[in-house]
This record gives C-alpha cells, sequence and structure tokens, in this order.
C-alpha cells in the first residue's frame, strides 16, 4: 500500500476495536486500532485518525450507528471488524450479519477507502466452554472472507495462525485481548495492508510455556464460569449490554503523532 500526503483512517466495530483489554477505562484504551494508526503515522504519512467503535455492539448497530459518520469522514483507510457479539447470542442469523458486513464493506470500499477486516480466531482453544459455538465461527469466517473478496477488502487472517490462540494474547475473560494480542492484530493488519516495514512475524510463535495441570485448568474453567459468563448471561436475561450509556472514544478525526 502506498502511502503518501495526509491520511483519514477510520475504525468501526465494538469493544474490540475499541480497545478493550490494552488499557482501562480510568487511564485510557488504547487497541490495535491505536496501535494500528502508530503504524501508520511510522511510515511518514500525515494521518489523522477517528474511532468510532463502542462496546457491545452488534453488527446491525454498527453498520445503523457508524457507517454514516464514517462515510462522512472520506476515509482513505478504514477497518471493519463486528460480529463477536452477535455469533455468541441465540438467535443468531449468520446470513444477517454477513450481509451487514458486507454492505458496510460495499459502502466504504465505494467511496475510496482501503478496507480491512479480520477473521475470528478457534475461540474452543480460547474458552473450551464455547465448544459448541465453534461451527459459528468456521462458517463465519468462510462468509466474511467471501463477502471480503466480493469488494476487494483486505482479510487479516489471524484465524489462519495458531499463534492466535496463544492464551498470552487473550485476556482473563477469554473475548479480548491482552495488550500483546493488540499489538499482534495491529501486526496482522499492517502486514495484509503491506504498510512499509511490515511483515509477517506478528505470527511468529511465542516461546513455549509449560503444561498447565488438569486440575489447574479445570479451575479456570470454573473460576471464568463465574467470573465472566455467569454475569454475561445475566445482562443479556436483563436486555442490557456492555455499551449501555456509551460513546465512541474518538469520535473525530484526530492527528496522530508520530512515534
Amino acid at each position: 500500500m502506498e502511502l503518501e500526503g495526509d491520511l483519514r483512517y477510520v475504525a468501526l466495530g465494538d469493544s474490540h476495536t475499541e480497545g478493550v483489554g490494552d488499557g482501562d477505562d480510568e487511564t485510557g484504551l488504547r487497541g490495535w486500532a491505536d496501535r494500528l494508526a502508530d503504524r501508520l503515522a511510522a511510515t511518514g504519512a500525515r494521518v489523522e485518525y477517528a474511532n468510532l467503535a463502542v462496546r457491545g455492539r452488534l453488527a446491525r448497530q454498527v453498520r445503523e450507528e457508524q457507517l454514516a459518520p464514517a462515510l462522512e469522514m472520506r476515509p482513505d483507510v478504514a477497518t471493519v471488524f463486528a460480529g463477536v457479539n452477535d455469533v455468541i447470542r441465540s438467535g443468531y442469523d449468520a446470513g444477517a450479519v454477513v450481509g451487514h458486513m458486507e454492505a458496510m464493506f460495499a459502502e466504504l470500499t465505494a467511496s475510496g477507502a482501503r478496507v480491512a477486516t479480520l477473521t475470528f480466531p478457534d475461540i474452543a482453544r480460547i474458552a473450551p466452554l464455547t465448544k459448541p459455538l465453534l461451527p459459528r465461527v468456521l462458517d463465519f469466517n468462510e462468509r466474511l472472507r467471501a463477502a471480503a473478496g466480493r469488494h476487494g477488502v483486505v482479510v487479516a487472517d489471524v484465524a489462519a495462525h495458531e499463534v492466535s490462540t496463544d492464551r498470552r494474547l487473550w485476556a482473563t475473560d477469554r473475548l479480548h485481548c491482552t495488550p500483546l494480542g493488540h499489538d499482534r492484530i495491529a501486526g496482522a493488519l499492517a502486514s495484509a495492508l503491506t504498510l512499509p516495514g511490515a511483515d509477517g512475524s506478528w505470527a511468529d510463535a511465542l516461546p513455549r510455556m509449560p503444561e498447565r495441570s488438569a486440575l489447574l485448568a479445570v479451575a479456570e474453567e470454573v473460576r471464568w464460569l463465574g467470573t465472566f459468563l455467569g454475569p454475561w448471561i445475566l445482562r443479556r436475561l436483563r436486555g442490557r449490554s456492555s455499551g449501555d450509556g456509551r460513546a465512541a472514544k474518538r469520535p473525530a478525526l484526530l492527528p496522530v503523532e508520530p512515534a
């Protein structure tokens, strides 16, 4: 990807794009989109960056709430990553969800933006109790790749690399990435977009970790069930979302200072 002069980058999505897991709400969230903006600026381009993502949003909501503002900013580069919150819910409709993604791909590419997206890793290897959802994830990835191909959208195929399920890349809730995970995703997108200086090192395996005992593995599953899955189910039963009352952290284009 050739970068010259001024460059506008807009990120659309949910908590992953917002940066949950990389920082906190007190000190501020960073995340892979912020890190990708830094990589864009490191090429020497004058980068302005907006992040419209809000945690808890479904693909339909990302399209309804973020697409129009993104188009108004006339981005040169846009990332679209959504669907995780849909896949894990009952009543999931793969065709409808990917349809919302494809609609965003179509409008953003038609506006002249270079668009990139991601595939989901094997969630069963990250959180074994979610194994029944794996067929949905695999099907979603296939549909997403096809939709991206129809519109010339770049796909950072994170799911195709074993490192994507290394637990050091995932926070204790197993849904969001650690700072290391966010940095690896930024590297994957930079590589997929062929930014100057980007390479495939983001997919390199981490040093081998000692094997966990079966007892420790079971204890971790029980802890995750009570600490994260249980409260998530309770919110769903109450019709609430983690994003209720929240707004985008960076709703307008602002300059990115090169590191």
